[in-house]
């Protein structure tokens, strides 16, 4: 089973202006409110694409019950541990030529459901499974959680897959993590340096893969993504030409994609092409791909387009 943690969630208030004008009344030409965190959008695409997994958030509070009410309503199983005080986070994204993101804090999540969380980790992960931890870590929870939660996985023989802040992926890459995936800033937070091609970015993903990282992939957005596998070999994927309107759930919907290519044993140069073909896709929509849209794009990725 696949299993994806998303410690702080959100709904994700999306607003497309023609055009935004700081201190006036702004109109909106249309607007979505989306049950958002990495980890619900992982596997929002992996139900997409006919793979089950199960959704672990903390949730709070009325929004918290929304978020709960739309992952169910996608046919995606959860498990959720509630919060007695204080409300999930409402985050508002602005559309306009540029995106503009206001992302709340989120509630305080105490040590004792800290506890809950690991406890029940520890009861349902069982060898082969995968566990995607994705997102920022809320400022009430210990820093090295990630670390921790990888620790105890690895001898149950628990496949940990991390997408966070580069500070967390150093802290986390000592426990071999199977897969992580960093994009520019966070490359430029670990390595202090600005990559911007896929030659440039092949030195970098090799050292993180010799770091511990059994697989890591380096994701450039418009450039594609480079992958260092667990086999020894490098890949890379030029990224489809497309008009970008939404980098939200982007870099999740290519974890989607990458561990569904995995699964589905194509092979690591192909699962590289479907992870960026539905993180394309995703940058190419309004909001997360869908399967018909996610398949066109891996058509155009294979002619070369």
């Amino acid at each position: 089973m696949i299993y994806t943690v998303t410690l702080n969630p959100s709904l994700d208030y999306v607003v497309n202006v023609d055009k935004l004008t700081m201190g006036a009344t702004n109109r909106s030409a249309s607007d979505a409110t989306i049950a958002g965190g990495k980890g619900i959008n992982v596997s929002f695409l992996l139900k997409e694409l006919g793979i089950e997994s199960v959704a672990i958030a903390l949730i709070a509070g009325y929004t918290g019950q929304e978020i709960k009410r739309r992952i169910e309503a996608k046919g995606v199983k959860g498990h959720y541990i509630e919060l007695e005080e204080g409300t999930s986070r409402i985050n508002v994204k602005i559309k306009e030529r540029k995106e503009t993101e206001i992302n709340a804090q989120g509630p305080a999540i105490p040590e004792e459901k800290i506890t809950e969380l690991m406890d029940y980790l520890k009861e349902v992960l069982d060898v082969g499974d995968i566990l995607i931890l994705a997102g920022s870590i809320p400022v009430s929870v210990p820093k090295n959680i990630y670390r921790e939660i990888a620790k105890f996985c690895q001898p149950k023989g628990v496949k940990v897959v991390v997408d966070a802040q580069g500070s967390v992926l150093h802290d986390v890459i000592n426990e071999k993590p199977f897969l992580i995936k960093p994009n520019q800033d966070e490359l430029r937070e670990l390595f202090d340096v600005q990559v911007t091609t896929l030659g440039e970015a092949n030195r970098y993903v090799k050292k993180l893969h010799e770091m511990g990282a059994k697989n890591a992939i380096v994701s450039l957005g418009e450039a594609g993504a480079i992958l260092a596998a667990e086999d020894g070999q490098v890949y890379s994927c030029i990224a489809p030409r497309g008009n970008v309107v939404n980098t939200v759930g982007a870099g999740d919907s290519m974890i989607a994609g990458f561990i569904t290519g995995l699964l589905s044993n194509i092979g690591y140069q192909k699962a590289l092409e479907l992870g960026v073909a539905a993180g394309s896709a995703t940058a190419f929509a309004m909001e997360l791909a869908t399967k018909r849209e996610i398949q066109d794009m891996f058509e155009t990725i294979k002619k070369g387009l």
